[in-house]
């Protein structure tokens, strides 16, 4: 499978501490690739790099073997153009903790807006792929309601619908169900589970172990901005390629 995104030596930091730290990493086109670890290890912030919502240090971005998010201006990495950015965006889709959705619009004009301003679609054929969406994730009678009206899952779902709507090519999601109660983490994850089955590229960040050594090709343990283990789901839980960090880190959550 050909490579739609590379990360080469891709280095972030906040201050003296380093989120990211010179990472490397190939995703195959319709590759599921699962990053756990614990908390504050740059799990997220890798994964905003990766949408071009965190600017990097240093190293470089491809997609689709093409650099981007970035010229040099000077001895300077800088953002690209918000147009171009824009663009990326809607063919890198992502998936937020929080949701984000508009709650002075309704279920069907937050899955429309994106199509709208970016892609530039007419407000007809918007209307069109965001029914088509919001059915795919399983809330068609949901269209004309406000989010404040809606569970969490359903907030997230109609999240997703908004991302797909825009077409991309893969999506990141950012532990999309660590703000849900726990009976409601399940429809998510079945939305995500169908969207993988149709060969959707994503990278996930999780705590649910169960889901990544169900859905994952690949998972990667990251701690302290760095990448400590990555293989196939029963090469990671196996006791191959425990060590005894990453060993704990599973009693805590298995």
């Amino acid at each position: 499978m050909e490579t739609i995104l590379e990360l080469k030596q891709v280095v972030k930091s906040f201050g003296s501490l380093t989120a990211v730290n010179h990472i490397d990493l190939k995703i195959k086109r319709g590759e599921k690739v699962v990053i756990v670890g614990p908390s504050g290890s740059g799990k997220s912030t890798l994964l905003r790099t990766m949408n071009f919502l965190e600017t990097i240090d240093s190293g470089e971005i491809l997609f689709e073997k093409e650099p981007c998010g970035y010229v040099t201006r000077g001895d300077k990495l800088v953002l690209d153009s918000q147009k171009k950015l824009c663009a990326l965006r809607s063919e890198i889709g992502m998936v937020f903790q929080q949701f984000n959705l508009f709650p002075h619009m309704t279920v069907l004009q937050n899955v429309m807006e994106g199509q709208v301003t970016v892609l530039k679609k007419s407000k007809a054929e918007a209307k069109d792929t965001a029914y088509k969406m919001l059915d795919k994730v399983g809330l068609p009678d949901r269209s004309d309601v406000y989010p404040v009206t809606l569970s969490g899952g359903q907030k997230q779902r109609v999240a997703i619908a908004r991302a797909l709507a825009m077409q991309p090519k893969m999506m990141l999601f950012d532990e999309p169900t660590s703000a849900l109660d726990p009976e409601l983490v399940g429809e998510v994850f079945d939305t995500i589970r169908s969207l993988a089955n149709e060969g959707m590229t994503m990278v996930i960040v999780t705590h649910n172990m169960g889901f990544a050594r169900e859905v994952a090709d690949t998972v990667i343990f990251m701690e302290q901005g760095d990448f400590i283990a990555k293989g196939t789901p029963d090469e990671f839980f196996s006791s191959k390629v425990l060590h005894p960090r990453i060993s704990e880190f599973l009693d805590k959550l298995l």
